[in-house]
């Protein structure tokens, strides 16, 4: 477990996927159910698959929208240093819970990520 989660969730900032259909509140309860599991967590590949396309297309979509707003001259909500982003499973999964559930379950993935990073990397002009 230790090793799949941090995948799973490293995932949410990492390459691209397919499109999104998850509320943030919805992937908050997989991923802890998941976690709950421990090692038995590695018999729910179908699960982890999902979680895992579902935060790649949100860390994906996330620096699309930073990319487009840099380009476009606009502000960014978030200003992340070049290169990949490391993030544990343990740090992301406490930065989600810290949204509150009524908001989780508002947004989908792409803003919850959005809103990680925000957190993570300020911008500071």
């Amino acid at each position: 477990m230790r090793i799949i989660l941090p995948l799973l969730l490293a995932a949410c900032v990492a390459a691209p996927a397919s499109a999104q259909t998850m509320n943030a509140e919805a992937f908050h309860n997989r991923a802890t159910k998941l976690k709950a599991k421990g090692p038995l967590a590695l018999l729910s590949g179908g699960e982890i698959k999902a979680l895992q396309q579902e935060g790649q297309a949100a860390g994906e979509a996330a620096a699309a929208q930073m990319k487009a707003d840099k380009a476009a001259g606009r502000k960014t909500r978030f200003c992340a240093p070049p290169g990949p982003r490391k993030m544990g499973s343990g740090e992301f999964m406490e930065r989600l819970s810290a949204i509150p559930a009524a908001q989780r379950a508002r947004i989908d993935m792409t803003e919850a990520v959005t809103r990680i990073m925000a957190a993570k990397f300020p911008c500071r002009s």
